[in-house]
């Protein structure tokens, strides 16, 4: 089920895929687990497991778990959406039968306390982990018999209507892509830093696998509006195919802007200075530039970055993320001079 929003243009894909599973194979299996997007409304998956006859004859519907981001959810809560347009954090929340309130180490007790009696107040039969990376015995989320179908009648007298209206708010859109050259990860890091200050609140959720020039190591990211990590992991096996795929997930994302913008942090292999040349390169203090200090290039391609740089100036060694005169540049004798 690969195309479309699983709660409804794939929702037959989903049916076609649990027969063919119980019915015609006859797997021996102990449970399945759905996972939707983020964006999905619960009650038409929900649904496939009650007005299918032959898929209600077989299965049974455990639980549905919704995770929630504590330190984010009040403004998803709390946003408007057009007329007609469900808001999905609600409606997770109104059909969720556990809740992983997750990320509670970003956030004050006060904050946790506010978060869960907003659950409760859509949800108060909803039963509320509180997790850190989302850490929970499984055996708190499966075969815990959790949903109740005549509690979900008296919230949502409708639910078994197959027929009803679904409508997503449209201003909300995803952007994908692939690609085979290498990135140089401080250029990149650098742009996300700057989509970040101007469009957090419109980045729901954005992760990605990179190929970095220069590293054997895959550099995974993700992120949530202005909350962001990454690190280099495992090595590139010998039968993966090295590439970069990334996604971002937000409200009114200019898909030909941010894939310019990625493509930018494409590499030039062929860089200008090699190891030994005196430079003058700039430092970064968040999102800003410093003045030029004197060093010596010690390294190419240091972890994705073009250069490594030991300063003069107290033995200081840094990173030029891009092989560009605001950034780097020889220091020729003539420079030189007019330093001293």
């Amino acid at each position: 089920m690969l195309n479309g929003c699983i709660c409804c243009t794939v929702r037959t894909d989903l049916q076609k895929v649990i027969k063919k599973m119980l019915i015609e194979k006859k797997l021996k299996v102990d449970g399945i687990l759905v996972e939707t997007t983020g964006l999905a409304d619960p009650a038409p998956v929900a649904q496939t497991f009650f007005v299918d006859e032959e898929i209600a004859a077989v299965c049974r519907l455990d639980a549905i778990v919704t995770v929630v981001d504590a330190r984010h959810i009040m403004q998803h809560l709390q946003e408007e959406k057009p007329e007609g347009v469900e808001n999905e954090s609600v409606e997770q929340l109104a059909f969720a039968d556990v809740v992983l309130l997750n990320k509670i180490d970003l956030v004050t007790r006060e904050e946790i306390d506010s978060v869960k009696k907003a659950i409760h107040g859509i949800n108060i039969s909803a039963k509320i982990h509180e997790t850190t990376n989302s850490r929970i015995d499984p055996k708190e989320l499966i075969d815990i018999k959790g949903f109740d179908l005549s509690a979900i009648l008296v919230k949502e007298p409708d639910f078994l209507d197959t027929d009803g209206e679904h409508q997503h708010d449209t201003s909300v859109s995803s952007v994908a892509f692939c690609h085979k050259d290498p990135v140089n990860i401080g250029k990149l890091q650098y742009w996300i830093q700057e989509l970040m200050e101007e469009k957090a609140t419109d980045l729901f959720r954005y992760k990605g696998v990179i190929n970095v020039v220069g590293e054997d190591r895959k550099f995974v990211f993700q992120g949530v509006h202005m909350l962001f990590s990454g690190d280099f992991t495992e090595e590139w096996t010998k039968d993966e195919v090295r590439d970069s795929r990334f996604v971002f997930i937000g409200r009114n994302l200019d898909k030909d802007e941010i894939t310019t913008n990625f493509l930018g942090c494409s590499v030039d292999l062929n860089l200008r200075f090699e190891v030994g040349t005196k430079v003058l390169c700039k430092r970064r203090k968040g999102s800003t530039l410093q003045a030029y200090d004197k060093g010596v290039v010690i390294k190419q391609w240091d972890e994705g970055n073009p250069y490594r740089v030991r300063l003069d100036k107290g033995d200081l060694e840094i990173w030029a993320p891009d092989d560009v005169d605001e950034i780097i540049m020889e220091c020729t004798p003539e420079i030189e001079a007019q330093m001293k």
